[in-house]
């Protein structure tokens, strides 16, 4: 495969999503014309730099470095199309308005240079659709790139070729997108809302169906959705406003539109707190009131009873909190067989995302490890709905949905498909193995994508059932104790990984990290201090040494304290390079080990930072001195 350099890129369109994409693309030093129409009062790039101005002051910043901004360069489609010419990839981020998209792909292809992908970032029009207004040789250049709202923070960017995209143009762009926007690539097939707005939407209007029929409050909802489920913190009314509830109501409409031979489509009808709610302007989070609205410091829900906005906090049942941390199999028992309400209700909007993905993978995905990545991604779940299917056992799970639809308490009547319940995935018990997931329309497991970029990864994300080896327990471990582990993958790198709660660090993790620089100095070239999930270290674990507080008082720490002082030291002068990768809170200690690393490789979401001086405290391994 011809590598694909991006030098410079132009997006097409300076509204919530258009700006945040060219955001994240300087955020990664990629220059960016940010295009948008002429304005019709002052200065003719006014709407961009209207545009740009927002974004320095949107909460969660969409740009890494302020002074970033200026990679971005103001442009007008009426006096600067030319700059098109420069540009490596072109991204289309205007309104979903079909008419709109395809007079703009007129008007740009003239000036698109021959080399460029052209790439439409609709939510959920047909790519092939709007690949007719493009000339023939624009055609094989072209497809989706859906981001996912932020783009900074969203880990998914869904790809869609047409019948005339090159599949070399999209290994291209997979590879662009995965290596330099550090971005999770799922390929969708050309069909409406593509994969995790199909599914994903599809299951907020099942969540608010099957809220209304079992009475629960947007609050309980949440909670109930949220975290407590394995799922985004947000839930599901919250993440409404946070999306914006008029882009929520256009992608419902593109399925009302467009999928009107769907068994599921009766409950595609926009909800009527939604339209009410857009039509008095309140839209989420951007409009300052949607199912949710702030007070000075107090958070309001709607009651759509009164029309009004009533104090929130309503919580999950202590009796349900306690069936969600069983395992899977018992979880799932527990929720289906409960008659309290909102046990209830879980299990009804856990089968009909069972019963809908099934029902429609064959058509909307080329694998089931597709459908679990795009909602892993896009929707912040911690599994995908094959994942913990499969968890909670596989046939069981498909007779009570089975049983459901027979009773007609499923949201449709369509049978699930026979692969469900015959053939491999019933032999396996699963959608996902080691030879590779389920593909219902190959009527094969099919295997991971062999692109270099992924073959580059050591640890590529799995699906539950795929055999993966965790990374903590790969490689050949070389010492361990409680919180600590070093291990080497076979080289000349020796691997320090933290495997406390927080990555806090005790005298536990001095002892391991100490353990790991003697080996490293005597058998290895270099020393990684490296976890694989989201925190380097959040800090030392006071609560470790109060037991010795107690007995001793502050004389007792002191030793402890110089321990750990003396770790710093070592790894500023040992014999072989230690390198701190860093991703999540680097905050105390966690920050002090990574100044007094000889380098550190930190990935963009890193948060840094001595925090305890800001209650006064000094920080102890010696961060004031590096």
């Amino acid at each position: 495969m011809d590598k694909f350099n991006v030098r410079k890129v132009a997006v097409l369109g300076a509204g919530v999503m258009g700006a945040q994409i060219a955001a994240h693309l300087v955020n990664v030093k990629v220059p960016v014309v940010l295009f948008d129409l002429s304005a019709k009062d002052g200065p003719k790039n006014g709407i961009v730099t209207k545009a740009l101005d927002g974004l320095r002051k949107l909460r969660p910043s969409p740009i890494g470095v302020a002074d970033d901004v200026a990679l971005i360069q103001p442009a007008n489609y009426d006096e600067h199309l030319g700059l098109l010419t420069q540009c490596d990839l072109v991204i289309e981020a205007i309104a979903e308005r079909m008419d709109w998209k395809l007079d703009l792909y007129k008007k740009i292809a003239p000036h698109v240079a021959p080399h460029a992908i052209l790439a439409s970032n609709t939510s959920g029009l047909s790519i092939t659709q709007l690949s007719q207004a493009l000339p023939a040789e624009m055609k094989p250049r072209f497809c989706g790139i859906h981001f996912f709202n932020p783009p900074r923070y969203m880990a998914l960017v869904e790809l869609i070729p047409t019948p005339t995209t090159k599949p070399e143009i999209l290994d291209q762009l997979e590879t662009f997108v995965t290596t330099g926007l550090g971005k999770s690539v799922v390929r969708a097939k050309d069909t409406p809302n593509f994969i995790a707005n199909r599914v994903g939407i599809a299951g907020m209007l099942a969540t608010m169906v099957e809220a209304e029929k079992f009475g629960l409050g947007f609050d309980v909802v949440d909670d109930l959705t949220g975290k407590k489920l394995g799922r985004a913190s947000s839930g599901t009314f919250r993440t409404a406003d946070v999306v914006g509830l008029d882009t929520m109501a256009h992608v419902i409409k593109t399925m009302q539109d467009n999928l009107r031979g769907d068994p599921f489509y009766p409950h595609f009808a926009t909800p009527k707190v939604l339209a009410a709610l857009i039509d008095k302007g309140a839209l989420g989070q951007k409009s300052g009131a949607g199912f949710y609205k702030k007070v000075g410091k107090d958070i309001l829900r709607l009651d759509p009873a009164k029309g009004d906005y009533v104090a929130a906090g309503g919580k999950a049942e202590p009796i349900v909190e306690r069936m969600l941390k069983k395992p899977a199999a018992e979880r799932l028992k527990l929720l289906r067989e409960s008659s309290h309400p909102q046990a209830q209700f879980l299990w009804s909007i856990l089968r009909d995302g069972f019963h809908y993905a099934a029902v429609h993978l064959e058509s909307i995905a080329d694998s089931a490890r597709d459908v679990d990545f795009a909602m892993r991604w896009g929707f912040g779940l911690k599994q995908g709905p094959f994942e913990l299917w499969q968890e909670a056992g596989w046939k069981q799970v498909a007779q009570w949905i089975a049983d459901d639809i027979a009773a007609g308490k499923a949201l449709s009547d369509a049978p699930l498909p026979a692969w469900v319940t015959d053939g491999p995935v019933a032999a396996n018990q699963g959608v996902h193995t080691a030879e590779g997931s389920w593909s219902p329309i190959g009527k094969r497991y099919v295997p991971r994508s062999t692109l270099p970029v992924y073959q580059r990864q050591p640890f590529p994300e799995a699906v539950l059932g795929s055999g993966a080896v965790a990374p903590l327990k790969s490689g050949t471990e070389l010492y361990k104790n409680d919180e600590t582990r070093v291990w080497t993958r076979g080289d000349d790198v020796a691997i320090a990984s933290i495997t406390a709660k927080l990555h806090l660090i005790s005298p536990a993790v001095i002892e391991g990290l100490a353990k790991a620089l003697d080996l490293a100095e005597s058998q290895f070239k270099a020393l990684v201090i490296w976890s694989p999930d989201d925190v380097f270290s959040a800090g030392a674990n006071l609560e470790a040494l109060m037991p010795v507080f107690m007995k001793s008082g502050s004389k007792g720490i002191a030793p402890e304290v110089k321990k750990l002082q003396d770790l710093m030291l070592r790894m500023r002068y040992a014999q072989v390079p230690v390198v701190s990768a860093m991703r999540g809170l680097a905050l105390g200690g966690g920050c002090e080990l990574a100044l007094y690393s000889s380098r550190r490789v930190a990935h963009m979401e890193t948060y840094v930072g001595l925090v305890e001086v800001g209650v006064g405290l000094i920080p102890a391994g010696g961060g004031l001195t590096a």
